[in-house]
């Protein structure tokens, strides 16, 4: 890279040196490139960055070829980034900058202020407090009505007994509780455990996750390629694709959950154990 700018360098003057070398050198790694060059070097393809960030693969294609469109926008655009950043191993906010000084800067914190301007139009906003200070003068009313009944008619022992009891029924349940219920009704769902990425029918794809412990894993591709050799840390998981089979040798079985074609294979096996597998396409069965 560094051929192409040397004689610019020399023979332009030193002012407009700086402004010329970084915008050269920003063109010489773009964001595609950095993102390209690190899953290379991290020995990862495509369709397994695809699989660990569930980003679709010709998104990812085109964003190594520096060509945000297909993101659906510069939300989706740095949330792709971010996320095939991590998987590759690089500073994915530091791309984000990247992107948002090319993309003049992140379009995001201009929409609340235009929100903001265009708040007095809501007008549904506006009946809420009049609504609500309705239901607080009705139950201030009813309140009111009911001590005036106790202080006034009924001030015997057992009449101030049995006037006292329906107090709390007959002030919160009567007229009062159907007005909030409309609100209280939509509640949120609770939330799923997050499904398996869905595996290509024509290929293997291994995912390994250390629960418990660290383990040591190797893994080789269908043309004894290796993929991975490295420690699994509690917490952390690899993906492995490949048409023909994935070889796998795990140091620490019992540490190690095993999903392959997206089926959940539970623990590769026993605490310490040392386990040789083979996975391939299809129902999986280990080998």
């Amino acid at each position: 890279m560094t051929i192409g700018k040397s004689p610019d360098r020399e023979n332009a003057p030193s002012s407009a040196q700086p402004s010329g070398g970084a915008e050269q050198a920003a063109d010489a790694v773009s964001i595609g490139r950095v993102l390209s060059a690190a899953r290379i070097e991290a020995r990862l393809t495509v369709d397994q960055v695809s699989t660990a960030t569930r980003v679709r693969v010709p998104i990812v294609h085109a964003i190594e070829e520096d060509d945000f469109a297909r993101c659906g926008g510069d939300f989706y655009a740095r949330g792709h980034i971010r996320s095939i950043a991590r998987a590759v191993g690089v500073d994915g906010e530091a791309l984000v900058e990247r992107y948002d000084a090319a993309h003049g800067g992140a379009p995001a914190s201009k929409r609340p202020t235009q929100l903001i301007e265009n708040a007095p139009i809501k007008v549904p906003n506006r009946g809420r407090p009049n609504w609500t200070a309705a239901m607080v003068a009705a139950i201030v009313a009813v309140v009111a009505l009911i001590g005036f009944n106790l202080v006034s008619g009924k001030t015997g022992g057992t009449s101030t007994g049995s006037a006292s009891a329906p107090l709390p029924s007959g002030s919160g349940t009567g007229s009062l509780a159907p007005a909030p219920s409309p609100s209280v009704q939509p509640p949120a769902p609770a939330p799923s455990v997050a499904a398996i990425a869905a595996a290509p029918a024509d290929k293997v794809t291994v995912k390994l996750v250390a629960e418990k412990d660290t383990s040591w894993v190797s893994a080789l591709d269908g043309n004894g390629k290796s993929l991975f050799q490295n420690n699994i840390e509690e917490g952390q998981d690899q993906t492995f694709t490949d048409p023909k089979q994935i070889k796998l040798v795990i140091g620490n079985a019992g540490a190690v959950h095993v999903y392959v074609n997206g089926k959940d294979l539970g623990p590769a096996g026993k605490n310490g154990q040392v386990v040789h597998v083979t996975y391939t396409p299809g129902d999986p069965q280990a080998g």
